[in-house]
């Protein structure tokens, strides 16, 4: 057994974590870093997981956020398949599995979430998969064959972005959904209806209002899945089905530890935990977002991801500076980049805007006449005008937005398109 110490500990190797140990450098941070990763793999992007990955289009050298040479060169230690098992606040020491420990002058928890499972009869069956890391899509794409039955449960955008994949793969796709439609809990109606409409032009099949009661094992296979039996008793044959049923945030380790909990880590504007000395950034903090009113949320997007890493490393350089980013989004399926900014939870009025091009539109989403939110698909060029309009929270008249004669640009005052 061994014990080596480090000035900042990141616990998690993925946007946040990396992100955040680059930022101290960059910040003149000069003591020791250690990154730590329960993953093999170096910090790598995980959106092309479900969508360019999954369908082969890129290698996992291609994922990565950088290379071994860029973290040799900042001096910081890659630490990869390492498990902490618990934290001692007192000492500032982490116990590793591997029976090592690790003590820490300042800590950042990185340490994002795993997909949800559903504890129902069959759940041990093959053939069940979920979708998060790399190891994720590979045990999927074994599956993963023209001609075999997938059924996703989830319509949310893991749900969506792998279904677009398994068609042009040629697989027969059935979405179960409990909400009464896609993207219910990110998304308005009419940004619904667009994205079910378009899965469905390309032959997905969608079951709305249905719950998941239990996994039926195949008949020629007792241990692999054969069919996801449905709310009322109806059973949908599969050969492989993909559970999209959200991300829960990992802060068991956290919770141990005796740190306060909300849903998620709970921390301040400047990503301070109830410990001075640790930090939590990520998927897994819940958070007081001043574009809200400082209403506390968690946030699981990338964007936030990077944006606390970029407050946690100016609080441990000494320049802190507090978390005031709109949150952002985006999908890609099929043809259709999404790019969504703002939280449209609450709107009034929802206007929607074409675009230069028939496949192309926006939705406006307006409380009181301001902007809240804007969902842009295929409105790459608008989307900037769009983060400005959400930004300075503009009063802005429904027409103009809507007429598509109008140059946004026009409705941002010269102030805020500085």
């Amino acid at each position: 057994m061994t014990q080596q110490h480090a000035d900042v500990v990141i616990i998690g190797g993925s946007h946040g974590g990396s992100e955040a140990a680059f930022r101290l450098r960059q910040g003149g941070f000069a003591g020791s870093i250690s990154l730590l990763s329960s993953e093999p793999y170096l910090p790598y992007h995980r959106p092309p997981l479900s969508k360019a990955f999954l369908a082969g289009e890129v290698t996992v050298e291609s994922l990565l956020l950088r290379g071994q040479l860029s973290y040799d060169k900042a001096n910081i230690t890659w630490r990869p398949s390492t498990t902490v098992t618990s934290i001692d606040r007192v000492d500032h020491l982490l116990a590793l599995a591997d029976g090592n420990h690790l003590t820490y002058g300042k800590l950042i928890l990185a340490t994002g979430g795993r997909p949800r499972v559903l504890p129902l009869p069959g759940a041990e069956l093959g053939g069940l998969h979920v979708m998060r890391s790399i190891a994720d899509v590979d045990r999927l794409r074994s599956d993963f064959v023209a001609g075999k039955r997938l059924v996703i449960v989830g319509a949310g955008y893991i749900g969506l972005e792998v279904a677009a994949v398994a068609i042009k793969t040629g697989l027969d796709v059935e979405i179960v959904e409990f909400a009464p439609r896609a993207l219910a809990r990110v998304a308005g109606p009419e940004l619904s209806a667009f994205y079910e409409g378009v899965h469905g032009k390309a032959g997905v099949k969608f079951r709305f209002n249905t719950g998941v009661e239990g996994f039926v094992p195949a008949s020629h296979d007792g241990t692999r899945v054969g069919a996801v039996r449905c709310s009322g008793g109806v059973e949908l044959p599969a050969d492989l089905v993909l559970v999209a049923a959200g991300l829960v945030p990992n802060i068991e380790l956290a919770q141990a530890a005796g740190l306060a909990m909300g849903n998620g880590i709970v921390v301040d504007e400047f990503c301070k935990t109830s410990d001075p000395d640790i930090l939590a950034i990520g998927d897994c903090v819940e958070f007081p977002l001043p574009h809200v009113g400082g209403r506390r949320l968690r946030l699981e997007s990338v964007p936030n991801a990077l944006e606390h890493a970029r407050v946690a490393a100016s609080v441990i350089n000494g320049a802190p500076t507090p978390y005031n980013a709109v949150p952002w989004f985006w999908s890609d399926q099929y043809n259709y980049k999404l790019q969504s900014v703002g939280l449209s939870q609450g709107y009034e009025d929802a206007v929607q805007r074409p675009g230069r091009t028939p496949e192309s539109f926006i939705v406006f989403y307006m409380k009181e006449g301001r902007v809240l939110a804007a969902d842009c698909v295929n409105a790459v060029a608008e989307f900037n005008t769009a983060k400005k309009l959400v930004a300075e929270k503009l009063v802005v008249d429904a027409a103009a937005l809507a007429d598509p004669a109008v140059d946004l640009k026009t409705l941002v005052p010269p102030k805020a398109a500085a």
